[in-house]
């Protein structure tokens, strides 16, 4: 077997590391992640529509006087009238004057209804204003006193309504308004929620006027 000399084997062990430590550097060689570019979208502009501000709702003008009952003189005591020969549809007012102690029905302007009334005492006086009718029940009885109230038509949420009652002299109620049984039957008949029952005291009506407060 040849023998090497000593350079030229010192020159092979050169060459073999040389190689070894490129294999290495080139192991070690990292790729530099890509760099991803992702494309925004411009925010779209909405174009801007104007409305015009909604029109406010007309009032509705006020019902007037266009008839009333022929009833002679004034009303006693458990007296009451019902005519509906005019007035037959149409909203509905029923007004209450306290001084008169009437209570009268007016459907499109006729008074078709007509009756004494009873009203609360000093002690539970009756509220005067405008009040739509929120309940009605035909057998009610009071929660806070036990007493029968036939045909209910409530006004207020403390207890306040009109009912039927014994309408004579001397009777009074908690705040109420009292009309005859037989008249209440029929008001309760006609009416329907939301209609509004207008409570004055010493306020009259004339043919042609507004039925207001």
């Amino acid at each position: 077997m040849n023998s090497l000399s000593l350079p030229r084997l010192l020159a092979i062990a050169v060459l073999v590391i040389g190689a070894g430590l490129g294999i290495l550097a080139f192991a070690n060689r990292t790729v530099p992640p890509a760099t991803v570019v992702v494309a925004v979208p411009e925010p779209v502009r909405m174009a801007t529509v104007s409305r015009p501000a909604p029109k406010p709702s007309p009032t509705p003008a006020p019902l007037v006087v266009r008839s009333v009952l022929p009833i002679s003189g004034p009303l006693k005591f458990g007296e009451h009238h019902w005519d509906e020969t005019r007035g037959v549809t149409g909203p509905l007012i029923i007004t209450v004057d306290l001084e008169a102690q009437v209570l009268s029905v007016f459907r499109d302007g006729h008074e078709i209804g007509a009756t004494a009334i009873l009203y609360g005492d000093n002690d539970k006086p009756t509220p005067l204003g405008h009040f739509p009718i929120t309940e009605k029940d035909a057998v009610h009885v009071s929660s806070i006193y036990g007493s029968p109230m036939p045909y209910m038509l409530r006004l207020t949420n403390d207890g306040i309504s009109v009912h039927g009652a014994e309408v004579e002299w001397g009777y009074a109620t908690h705040g109420c308004i009292g009309v005859p049984v037989a008249f209440a039957k029929k008001l309760f008949g006609v009416v329907k929620l939301g209609d509004v029952v207008i409570i004055t005291r010493g306020k009259t009506l004339t043919m042609g006027q507004p039925i207001t407060a």
